[in-house]
């Protein structure tokens, strides 16, 4: 699934470094989640922030890994992969790894964005390669902002590899 999400924009001086030439010069975000609810929460925080990146979603792991290392005419590698853990087919650790075990990935930020606090998950994840951890917040209004936090940050003020 491939969305464009910009309800709003961020009025950036043309001068400014982190700003790209036009929309068509930003990276897409990857958001790796099976979870409809979850989803909408992140694309809501997302329209919040106002980001004008394109949104690419896909629901599993394998899903994930086609759409990373499956070369199309034009495509642009994310700036940014938001990955949940528990996902069908491949789980989000695997992705994880095979994303760092490849060249042309290596560098992608992956932010695992997961309902699990267990030791070994975050361990796991670090010993990967992930760029951060963080537990989905159980209150509406707390998922939203920590999602919104995320995106200011990985996908508008981090600058990514060229």
């Amino acid at each position: 699934m491939r969305r464009r999400w910009s309800e709003k924009s961020v009025d950036v001086p043309p001068d400014d470094p982190k700003s790209p030439a036009s929309p068509a010069d930003l990276k897409p975000i990857l958001i790796v989640e099976d979870n409809r609810r979850d989803l909408e929460l992140v694309l809501e925080a997302f329209a919040q922030v106002g980001l004008d990146n394109d949104i690419v979603v896909v629901n599993d792991g394998e899903e994930a890994l086609s759409y990373l290392f499956t070369h199309g005419p034009g495509r642009v590698l994310p700036a940014v992969i938001l990955l949940d853990l528990k996902l069908p087919k491949i789980d989000g650790v695997e992705v994880l790894k095979r994303i760092k075990a490849e060249p042309a990935t290596r560098k992608i930020p992956v932010v695992v964005l997961t309902s699990s606090r267990d030791e070994g998950d975050v361990e796991a994840c670090y010993e990967a390669g992930g760029s951060a951890y963080v537990v989905k917040q159980t209150s509406f209004e707390d998922f939203v902002a920590s999602v919104r936090s995320l995106a200011a940050f990985w996908a508008r003020d981090n600058l990514t590899p060229p």
